[in-house]
């Protein structure tokens, strides 16, 4: 990705509304996702591993719109793959809300 597209889409997912949430299935699916797939790298319990501990505390202060991006697009040169082909960029944001909040089990 050129760095003028990694700007826009940085610029056009942190425009995606915060208050939106998939169904109940969709985010126990989400939910499932996070915890096995991301925790193989990042730790079962979101602590950590191969990647950086996912928790709110480690989140704090970290643009929501960079961390969407890194969801959805990934992260070019690092085990950091792009989840865009398993959710919509919407869903990428309602993770970060839930991993900046308190990531339900």
């Amino acid at each position: 990705m050129s760095p003028n597209n990694f700007i826009f889409a940085l610029f056009f997912v942190s425009t995606v509304a915060i208050a939106w949430e998939p169904d109940l299935a969709r985010q126990h699916a989400l939910v499932h996702m996070v915890r096995q797939d991301c925790g193989s790298c990042h730790g079962m319990t979101l602590k950590g591993g191969l990647g950086p501990p996912l928790l709110p505390e480690n989140l704090r202060g970290k643009p929501r719109g960079g961390l969407v991006a890194t969801i959805y697009y990934g992260r070019p040169g690092t085990p950091m793959p792009p989840w865009k082909q398993f959710m919509s960029e919407q869903e990428a944001a309602w993770i970060v809300d839930k991993l900046i909040t308190e990531f339900p089990n």
